[in-house]
């Protein structure tokens, strides 16, 4: 968040200059609002464009499938990547974008046993899940953290 926000507020006060400036110039305000509402958008888009790496680790034994958001779709609609019958430990490391969300699904088998997920940035584990059980996948799903 510190680091969108370092990218966002530069470019709402540019926006606030231009309103600002707009009054003194004598320029339709209008126009002035529509540039200053154009120099925000981009800040914004900017900030939401910026790139950001994650580790995602499972392990356990007996594993059905993995699914993980590699960075395909759109952040409110991940199109998610799936690994079949992996072997564990399992390790992928991703390049996600804005506030995409890092996702990892570990679906035990019909045996069932205890998995473990883990989302890794910047070497800071940001979120762990462990369950147990044939029905109990394990799933970590985290905040962007451009966003948050």
């Amino acid at each position: 968040m510190k680091r969108a926000a370092r990218t966002v507020l530069p470019a709402l006060a540019a926006a606030l200059s231009a309103l600002t400036a707009s009054g003194c110039s004598g320029e339709a305000p209008a126009t002035a609002g529509d540039r200053a509402a154009d120099r925000l958008t981009d800040g914004v888009d900017r900030a939401l464009e910026e790139k950001f790496e994650v580790t995602y680790e499972v392990s356990g034994e007996g594993l059905e499938a993995i699914e993980f958001n590699a960075g395909r779709g759109t952040a409110t609609r991940p199109e998610l990547e799936a690994v079949e019958k992996p072997g564990t430990p399992w390790r992928k490391t991703v390049v996600l974008e804005g506030v995409a969300t890092p996702t990892v699904l570990a679906v035990p088998g019909p045996e069932g046993s205890e998995v473990t997920c883990t989302i890794t940035h910047k070497g800071e584990v940001i979120e762990e899940q462990t369950s147990e059980g044939a029905a109990a996948p394990a799933s970590c799903v985290a905040l962007s953290p451009v966003a948050g």
